[in-house]
């Protein structure tokens, strides 16, 4: 099989492309073909890749969403990590069938452990008894990590993700990569390069200053590619989604409680949502929404109310849910998706004195949705920086206390995803020099035969 890498450049599409901004990838990308690629819905990391990584919709590998309701556990859960949640037989297993001495690399793509590819890298923090949490990732094999941060310092698990998010991150993966690839040369490598999806999110795409982040990752993929090329590999510059402006945020379970949905349980003088006894509930996921409605009886009329939600394109129940390839079991009941200039959050107190202390935190575990408001310190906060110190040193000494810097204004958040853009220049895109290998519009589903034609020294994928 012939050597190949997929570089995933998260939020990458052809409207950020420049030769001011990205002056290497649109070089590049002059010399490939450029391919777009028509988002799954949700067009969210965890959904995406499963879907690049299986060529299935999300009704076959059953990764809905960056989370979902546990419905046996009544337990909401997001960002989970093991490969055996995905329900369908990845490109590794295939290519090893076809080839015996075929190996990959997964660095960083999402369900990233207990998994049959060679070699792997995701984040994982140690989460010590005295509540600190500590900058760490897991490998396969274990001594990996080890090699990695002996040469590269420790994973910079708080430039990866929250307040401080920088290309520091996304440039350690890169390095990780060249690292792995100079120990085992694996056949296939996948690479994860988050950067953009940090000031995207957080200024939006019309924002001028992304131009620096344009240039950062820039940077990181020329010497990645230089590498690459260098080594002998074909290189597939891709994304999972594009991100576009927004300026309004639905908080749907406080529409919900309001209407008596949703239960909530009392510690403390605080609020937690309490999943496995509320009528109905939205786990929120930037422009996607699954609701899942425990009382059937009030489906239609929740139905019903959501649909007149300002911000809410469409509410899909039952089999309409497969006009998205998306009715499985994990989905909720009901899945909404935002108009183009919206976004769901997950809040559900209705007096911020009552939001949990999680809420102030980056916690992507204990949160029933995705929070793209971490990405923020609260403005408000006078002297952030000699706190954040104060904090820290506490920590150290042992002490236990909260990094509540969070704020809770979901306005603050610029850009989102999740559903398919009607701008064209805003979805995903495949850049490759493998001629013929693929049309100009491809769908989700068929990156995995893009990438598996590479492998098998460019056979032509219709």
């Amino acid at each position: 099989m012939h050597k190949t890498v997929v570089i995933d450049v998260v939020g990458l599409t052809t409207s950020l492309l420049s030769k001011n901004n990205t002056p290497f990838l649109s070089e590049w990308a002059t010399k490939a073909q450029q391919h777009l690629i028509k988002p799954v819905v949700p067009a969210v990391t965890c959904t995406a890749h499963a879907t690049y990584l299986t060529g299935k919709a999300p009704e076959e590998h059953g990764i809905v969403g960056n989370g979902w309701y546990f419905r046996d556990e009544c337990e909401i859960k997001f960002w989970r990590q093991s490969n055996k949640l995905i329900q369908a037989e990845k490109i590794w297993d295939v290519a090893k069938a076809m080839d015996p001495t075929f190996t990959c690399a997964n660095m960083g793509w999402w369900y990233n452990m207990y998994t049959n590819a060679d070699y792997t890298l995701t984040p994982r923090p140690q989460y010590l008894a005295d509540g600190r949490k500590m900058p760490d990732c897991y490998t396969q094999p274990a001594d990996l990590r080890d090699k990695l941060q002996a040469k590269l310092g420790t994973f910079p698990l708080f430039s990866y993700w929250g307040p401080k998010t920088e290309i520091k991150s996304s440039k350690w993966i890169a390095d990780a990569s060249k690292i792995t690839d100079e120990l085992y040369n694996p056949t296939l490598t996948f690479i994860y390069l988050p950067h953009l999806d940090y000031n995207l999110q957080r200024l939006g795409p019309s924002d001028s200053r992304i131009a620096k982040d344009l240039q950062e990752i820039d940077t990181v993929c020329a010497d990645l590619v230089k590498f690459y090329e260098a080594r002998g590999a074909q290189v597939i510059i891709l994304s999972e989604y594009g991100i576009s402006d927004v300026n309004r945020s639905i908080s749907l379970n406080r529409i919900l409680r309001e209407k008596g949905y949703i239960a909530v349980r009392e510690e403390r003088g605080l609020e937690l949502l309490d999943a496995g006894i509320s009528k109905a509930f939205a786990v929120a996921d930037h422009q996607v929404a699954h609701v899942y409605v425990n009382d059937l009886s009030k489906l239609k009329e929740i139905k019903a109310l959501l649909q007149q939600v300002p911000g809410v394109q469409e509410v899909l129940e039952g089999d309409e849910r497969n006009k998205y390839n998306l009715a499985h079991d994990r989905c909720g009941e009901l899945v909404a998706i935002a108009d183009k200039d919206s976004w769901f959050n997950y809040y559900y107190w209705l007096d911020d004195a009552k939001a949990p202390d999680f809420a102030r935190m980056v916690d992507i575990h204990k949160k029933p949705g995705y929070d793209p408001v971490e990405m923020f310190a609260d403005p408000k906060i006078k002297f952030l920086m000699p706190l954040v110190a104060g904090k820290l040193l506490k920590k150290k000494l042992g002490f236990r206390t909260l990094m509540d810097i969070i704020p809770l204004d979901a306005t603050l958040v610029k850009g989102s995803h999740g559903r398919i853009p009607e701008d064209k220049g805003e979805w995903p895109l495949l850049l490759t020099k493998n001629p013929d290998v693929a049309p100009a519009e491809v769908q989700a589903t068929d990156v995995f035969n893009i990438i598996l034609a590479h492998l098998t020294q460019g056979v032509t994928v219709t």
